[in-house]
């Protein structure tokens, strides 16, 4: 009789990754994510005086989370489309270019 993992996952067994390296990816990615947030409310004041005060905030921090929650969903589909390792390569790949 097979498992649920064995029908789901032909050959998993074989192959999985060490525990400590899937969590030394996932804490890199939530850096990286940090990183970007440290960037972005670092830059914030200088922008926002760019754009002649404190008034213009909101044209700042709207675009911001609008595209934010664009991609968010985008990831998710190149990711069941193109492969979740592939996706996650692309998109660190591109920030540090950035």
């Amino acid at each position: 009789m097979t498992t649920l993992h064995q029908t789901a996952f032909p050959g998993a067994d074989s192959t999985k990754p060490p525990l400590w390296l899937l969590f030394a990816t996932l804490m890199l990615v939530m850096l990286l994510g940090a990183l970007d947030q440290t960037i972005v409310s670092t830059a914030l004041p200088t922008i926002v005086s760019d754009l002649g005060g404190r008034e213009n905030l909101s044209w700042v921090v709207t675009p911001y989370l609008l595209s934010s929650t664009i991609v968010v969903p985008l990831y998710g589909k190149f990711g069941d489309q193109f492969g979740r390792k592939s996706v996650l390569q692309a998109s660190t790949c591109c920030k540090r270019r950035s």
